[in-house]
């Protein structure tokens, strides 16, 4: 099995970029590490296709590891045959291997096995292949013993080894399986037809599972689960039955109706139960995927919204009962004050919550409110917005407010992080920090929050949750080292998401910082304790020092390439100092845009690609990429439900992406719905090619169901 030529032809890339991205990655390298400092050696090839190639490189060696496992098995059984061997070597997948180490595998002491103990595999032979012309029932009586009494008895035990022959060829399974594939239906019905449920529209449901796509399935699981829903897949029986017998009965009389009454039991009884498991397996793993990749998508897209910076913002924690938390942060992210109101049920105390809100905005010069979408949400929008609206009024005062996803903020409040950065403050107010802070910095504040936690994708419950949490580390680790970390700021859950740098080493980096004071300098990492020159080389162009010695530290520019900066600015008269010039830094981005890149790249002995990141940092040095992503909505007024009508124009943010649509946020409690029929005029194959997280789109309201208090949205013609 050539991995190489696999991993290439899957991912639509050269051979030469699969061996030198595994070269790598065998050399310890980390995939932000690979995808931003090594585009000359990978052909520049990107981060997602990084990720995919390491997981499907990982696959390959385990499948190969497990070939060489069931050949030494086989070899060991002296069953070995030339005809194995190539079967294992053309298979691609884990079931395929294991379908052909099947009859080689040790089992449970089955039918099969009694009748082989008890020497009825020469007769089942026999049925097979027959030597001569004597009957079969002649021939079963010389197998008659203390342990198969009678004739009946011998072959019944032959026919269970026939049956167990059948269901363990490999041939067989591969093209039963393909029959399932191509024609097969999964056919689901209600547990109690009467009963209410979140899955009424599988009650009499049926799809092929061609075509069935992976939200249905996970549902259908979930719906199963849940003893809501029965479930089955319809299949070609006759078709299947037929294909065994085609190869298997290749005699006639007796022998071939008790070889026809062996394929229907070993259908029945081993094949069909199996396969139906595997299937439905497959199925199940293949919907996983697709639910983790939309999962990693959004949790990207939420992690990379554009911070809101340079603002005193108060966040603002609904709740009914308990009352309204509220916290307040500078523009830092530094807790001025924290506090409880009661707007809502059931001490509606609006004119004492009113005072409360308003001194707070007064007093500490509060620009925002984020208030977060969970319980109670609704009212403390009302009333954030009838205050704000007054303080307008009565003193010129401008103050708005956004709603912010609070997804996680209760787990992130309880955590030992949170009582680690607030040991002094109640776990409820914690969460309106968490809740403030988001609108802030968005990657600061999420880093710090189980991935599953944070309220996005589909299903992220019912997935593998260790391929979920490994696939959402990498998406965090992109995410942190896109953006870079300010190395005198970030918290040690920040700086453990960067390429090279884990937990442990992270901790030392912050004690490291109290004890010494802030870094000056990249290099100087190499002091903390178990950070090596290894990790330094895989996490140094991640992190940023603001105002450091060298100015090329608040770039993406890694270390190794200072020297050919530098040489590249003196080419065209000026200094690394320089870039912090702002009427030099204009020339400087005038100058090196009009660079011919090829020639100067030969000049300076550096590759192109990185030349031209090189160019890309000094004309925009310290500047953050999220700048780029879309703001968040700000409010000053409220819509209610109830002023929703048909065909009206709402701009709102996409909340959640799955594979049907997208739910966008248009200012009232519930998101509503953009199917992805209503996404385009023209077909969408998947909602991710038209929006991301955090989007903010324009939309018509075209369906208004008050009960459900459900809203109907379209991007189509507008």
């Amino acid at each position: 099995m050539n991995i190489t030529n696999i991993i290439a032809e899957e991912l639509n890339i050269k051979e030469y970029q699969v061996e030198k991205t595994i070269s790598l990655i065998d050399e310890g390298n980390t995939i932000p590490f690979i995808a931003r400092y090594r585009k000359e050696v990978t052909g520049n090839l990107s981060d997602e296709v990084l990720r995919n190639l390491n997981d499907r490189l990982t696959y390959l060696r385990n499948l190969e590891k497990r070939k060489e496992e069931v050949k030494n098995s086989i070899v060991n059984q002296e069953k070995w045959t030339d005809e194995i061997g190539v079967s294992l070597e053309n298979a691609l997948t884990l079931a395929e291997v294991e379908d052909i180490y099947r009859p080689y595998k040790q089992k449970k002491k089955t039918r099969a096995i009694i009748a082989k103990q008890k020497g009825l595999e020469p007769l089942a032979q026999n049925i097979l292949e027959p030597k001569d012309n004597i009957s079969i029932f002649d021939v079963a009586k010389n197998f008659i013993t203390d342990e198969v009494p009678d004739t009946d008895s011998a072959i019944s035990g032959a026919k269970d080894i026939i049956a167990e022959i059948i269901s363990d060829d490999p041939d067989f399974r591969k093209k039963i399986k393909s029959i399932y594939y191509r024609e097969g239906i999964i056919e689901t019905s209600a547990s109690k037809k009467d009963e209410k449920s979140p899955y009424e529209m599988y009650y009499e449901f049926s799809e092929k599972i061609s075509t069935i796509p992976s939200h249905r399935i996970l549902a259908i699981n979930r719906g199963e689960k849940e003893e809501f829903l029965k479930v089955k897949i319809n299949k070609n029986e006759d078709k299947i039955i037929e294909l065994i017998s085609n190869k298997m009965i290749k005699t006639n009389g007796d022998r071939a109706q008790l070889i026809k009454e062996s394929i229907e039991d070993s259908f029945e009884r081993l094949i069909e139960p199996s396969i139906d498991r595997e299937i439905r397996a497959d199925l199940t793993e293949k919907a996983d995927k697709q639910a983790i990749s939309v999962f990693g998508k959004n949790a990207k897209q939420l992690l990379l919204g554009a911070p809101l910076k340079g603002l005193t913002v108060l966040g603002f924690d609904p709740a009914y009962r308990t009352g309204c938390k509220l916290a307040v942060i500078d523009e830092t992210g530094k807790v001025l004050d924290t506090g409880v109101v009661y707007p809502t049920e059931p001490q509606n105390d609006i004119e004492g919550s009113k005072k409360e809100l308003i001194r707070l905005i007064k007093k500490d010069n509060i620009n925002m409110i984020a208030i977060g979408n969970g319980t109670a949400s609704r009212e403390s929008e009302i009333f954030v917005s009838d205050t704000i609206k007054e303080l307008k009024e009565e003193t010129g005062i401008d103050v708005y407010y956004t709603i912010v996803s609070e997804a996680g903020a209760s787990v992130y409040s309880a955590s030992k992080l949170a009582t680690e950065e607030y040991p002094d403050l109640n776990v409820s107010l914690r969460g309106a920090i968490s809740i403030a802070r988001r609108l802030q910095d968005p990657l600061a504040e999420f880093v710090k929050i189980d991935p599953k936690a944070i309220g996005i994708g589909q299903y992220q419950h019912d997935v593998d949750q260790k391929q979920l949490s490994e696939s959402l580390s990498g998406v965090v680790e992109d995410a942190v080292n896109e953006v870079g970390v300010d190395l005198n700021t970030a918290t040690s859950s920040l700086l453990s998401y960067v390429a090279g740098i884990n937990s442990s080493v992270a901790k030392n980096i912050v004690k490291y910082r109290d004890e010494n004071g802030k870094f000056k300098e990249r290099k100087e990492l190499l002091k903390v304790p178990k950070l090596g020159k290894s990790a330094f080389e895989q996490c140094a162009g991640f992190v940023r020092i603001p105002d450091g010695k060298n100015p090329l530290e608040i770039t993406a520019v890694h270390p190794e390439s200072y020297n050919v900066t530098e040489k590249l600015l003196n080419s065209i008269g000026y200094k690394k100092e320089d870039i912090l010039d702002k009427e030099k830094l204009q020339e400087i981005k005038t100058k090196l845009s009009a660079l011919n890149t090829s020639k100067t790249a030969n000049e300076l002995e550096v590759g192109e690609i990185t030349l031209v990141d090189i160019i890309k940092e000094l004309s925009k040095p310290g500047r953050d990429p999220r700048e780029d992503m879309p703001k968040p909505i700000l409010r000053s007024d409220v819509l209610k439900f109830e002023d929703l009508k048909e065909n009206m124009i709402l701009t709102g943010t996409v909340r959640n992406i799955t594979d049907f649509g997208a739910f966008v946020d248009v200012g009232v409690k519930h998101d509503g719905l953009v199917h992805i029929s209503e996404m385009s005029d023209k077909f969408v194959k998947k909602p991710t090619d038209i929006v991301s997280i955090g989007d903010i789109v324009k939309v018509k309201v075209i369906g208004i169901d008050f009960e459900k208090q459900k809203v109907k949205l379209s991007m189509k013609n507008i």
